[in-house]
């Protein structure tokens, strides 16, 4: 049977065709700010050829000199997994990824084409699996401490695949469910809206202002409270808060996620107590962890477990020292347009938009003060975390508040049950 792909599905619907065309011009023009002259790198699985193509004629509007599309098959990489030599497993391809950084360092931009199957990897043996995320971990991290560290303009966006879709909405058709799914896509990246580059604007002003006034109050920790939840982060010293697009080191101005809902900022990696229950599935490098339970003292996860995947979030947090220490804490009203969709997409670019959440692993020194000069040691004593990973996970809901305490103990509303209190 030939398979499905979304373009035979989908093709010459026209307001579908119009949508594909905004997101696409989005991505280059709100998410990179591609400068003319400015080479990309684009990854990208097979089913997303088709938004690959009109990103890469955007780009070369914008004035690229060189836009290079890198692919991945899925089916390829199960393969991998089925017949494979062993030492297969500890490989990856350090080359490919040294080169990444070399046109990084060069100024190149990057852009991910996200949209794999969240269960790719389910049925796979766990230690494989493992192995090749940590030998992949290691060989991306000198091209991945140039996107952390914000040195490039980068940008992830979203494709809509039929093993994505089959995931999102199981009970419906192949067709239908694509359809679902890219109607979900266009209405969280506001590719649906006649204007939508004004649209991004508008939207990325108010998530600047939301984190301009959290700069304002300087809390020294947050407190989660709620269902199975009762977590205190403190914040990291010089901590900035960010949210919607950030100028980067090359001058451009980019919102790196679209869709994007959060404000987020730098935990202190030593500074985080109590325990806290994820309030959404986790799709983790083709595996889909739910009920995770995590109890921190002193800023290190002393207990883990989870009702599913528990093996994953294992092999997850012992990746490194770091990887029980967390890098990120963002906040996320419950009533952002993708928790308002009422939809698990499987998938960290929307879930973590539609609640309040944390990352383990890698901190983002773009939200330390001057943490783009800071030197490792620096950063690690203002509290940055260093880590092969940086995994996003949920805890927010309607029915978790956040206070936030001040370096004298004072605490003050944030957020109740799950919505902004001013």
């Amino acid at each position: 049977m030939k398979r499905m792909t979304w373009s035979t599905a989908l093709a010459n619907t026209s307001e579908f065709d119009r949508n594909l065309d905004r997101l696409a011009e989005l991505a280059i023009r709100i998410g990179l700010d591609l400068a003319p002259g400015q080479e990309l790198v684009m990854t990208a699985t097979l089913d997303a050829v088709p938004l690959t193509r009109l990103l890469t004629k955007y780009a070369y509007q914008a004035g690229a000199s060189l836009v290079t599309v890198l692919f991945t098959d899925e089916e390829a990489t199960l393969l991998r997994f089925r017949y494979g030599h062993e030492p297969s497993f500890d490989t990856a391809p350090a080359w490919l990824f040294e080169g990444m950084a070399q046109a990084y360092r060069n100024g190149a931009a990057r852009l991910a084409v996200i949209g794999s199957d969240p269960f790719l990897l389910a049925r796979e043996a766990p230690d494989k699996v493992s192995r090749v995320n940590r030998a992949t971990s290691i060989a991306y991290e000198p091209a991945r401490t140039l996107i952390t560290r914000h040195e490039i303009n980068w940008n992830l966006v979203p494709c809509a695949t039929p093993a994505w879709a089959a995931n999102v909405f199981p009970g419906l058709a192949p067709e239908e469910a694509l359809a679902r799914l890219w109607d979900a896509i266009f209405s969280a990246s506001r590719a649906d809206r006649t204007d939508a580059v004004a649209a991004w604007k508008t939207h990325d002003a108010s998530l600047q202002a939301r984190a301009d006034r959290l700069n304002e109050r300087r809390y020294s920790a947050l407190h989660f409270r709620g269902p199975g939840t009762d977590l205190r982060v403190g914040l990291a010293d010089g901590h900035i808060w960010l949210g919607g697009g950030k100028t980067a080191k090359n001058g451009r101005y980019c919102v790196c996620n679209i869709p994007t809902e959060e404000v987020f900022s730098t935990p202190h990696k030593d500074r985080v107590d109590g325990y806290v229950t994820s309030s959404k599935p986790l799709a983790y490098q083709g595996t889909v962890i739910e009920g995770i339970y995590v109890e921190f003292q002193g800023g290190k996860i002393v207990h883990a477990r989870a009702d599913q995947g528990d093996h994953v979030l294992q092999q997850m947090i012992g990746t490194d020292e770091g990887a029980r220490r967390l890098g990120e804490v963002a906040l996320v009203p419950h009533s952002s347009p993708i928790a308002a969709s009422g939809l698990l997409f499987m998938n960290t670019l929307f879930d973590e938009n539609a609640a309040c959440h944390i990352a383990l692993g890698q901190a983002y020194t773009t939200c330390v003060k001057n943490g783009d000069s800071l030197t490792k040691d620096e950063l690690a004593l203002c509290g940055a975390n260093t880590s092969l990973i940086h995994v996003d996970w949920m805890i927010g809901s309607s029915e978790i508040n956040v206070d936030g305490v001040h370096s004298n103990g004072e605490a003050e509303p944030v957020m109740r049950l799950g919505e902004w209190t001013s």
